[in-house]
């Protein structure tokens, strides 16, 4: 199902309880309900749980989209030095340099290919990737540079390959949810009780009222939406995960 629909589907669902419950509520109501007796300190509890649950949303929502940044940046820095590798081993001799580039291209693909599915699922990387990245360290850490340029070039490879490693670990690290469980519990409790508040003031059934209960309660869905839209980056925050890799190695792109 599409993330869109799910979207959709949550926000009628939403606005379709608040007004069922508003109609209900009105059809139980005595004669002797009057709405304008509503007590203060009720409007100030309401007032308080907004605020607090607003300001708990907001940093929920700044720190899946940090992460999702950070995930981001991760993904163009490893690919980045894998692209580095291959083009700073052209002045290797033919023998090592492909040897070398084949072992990126087999990292490339393993990466967008298998282990980026198995991730997305998992929320771990494969053996098999890192034993491809330990098959490129080996084969660069193996060259013996004899010309100047090579020698030259010959760090800034290991240096790159370090930084592929450092990246690869750290995308392993990021795979998984930001939210832990009980924040998520802390998210729809807080959304469901601040809504509920609504009707602790005893909204009527005119047509602003319910206009404005429906769209309250679709603001709060969909912000929860967005944390959970971003809360995994790898599977539904980045539109297009795997480009970073692709753009720069095209062929290692899934058919």
């Amino acid at each position: 199902m599409s993330q869109w629909l799910i979207l959709l589907v949550c926000l009628v669902v939403a606005c379709a309880a608040v007004i069922g419950v508003v109609f209900l509520r009105q059809r139980r109501a005595g004669e002797e309900d009057d709405p304008s007796e509503t007590p203060d300190v009720i409007e100030y509890m309401t007032m308080m749980i907004g605020v607090v649950y607003a300001i708990v949303l907001g940093l929920a929502i700044a720190g899946v989209w940090e992460a999702r940044n950070a995930a981001d940046e991760t993904v163009q820095r490893e690919a980045q030095a894998l692209h580095e590798i291959h083009e700073r081993v052209q002045v290797y001799p033919a023998e090592e340099r492909g040897r070398i580039r084949a072992d990126v291209a087999a990292y490339v693909r393993h990466t967008v290919g298998p282990e980026w599915t198995h991730m997305t699922a998992q929320g771990e990387l494969t053996a098999r990737g890192d034993r491809l990245l330990s098959a490129l360290r080996r084969d660069v850490q193996a060259v013996r540079p004899e010309s100047t340029q090579a020698v030259q070039a010959y760090q800034g490879v290991v240096d790159q390959v370090a930084v592929v490693d450092a990246a690869r670990v750290q995308r392993e690290a990021q795979a998984a949810p930001t939210m832990p469980s009980v924040v998520w519990f802390g998210l729809i409790g807080g959304g469901v009780l601040t809504v509920g508040m609504v009707f602790a003031l005893q909204i009527q059934r005119s047509r602003r009222e319910m206009m404005l209960a429906g769209l309250f309660s679709a603001l709060v869905v969909f912000l929860i939406f967005l944390v959970w839209h971003f809360d995994s980056p790898f599977t539904r925050g980045l539109s297009e995960p795997t480009e970073a890799y692709t753009a720069l190695f095209p062929r290692a792109a899934p058919d």
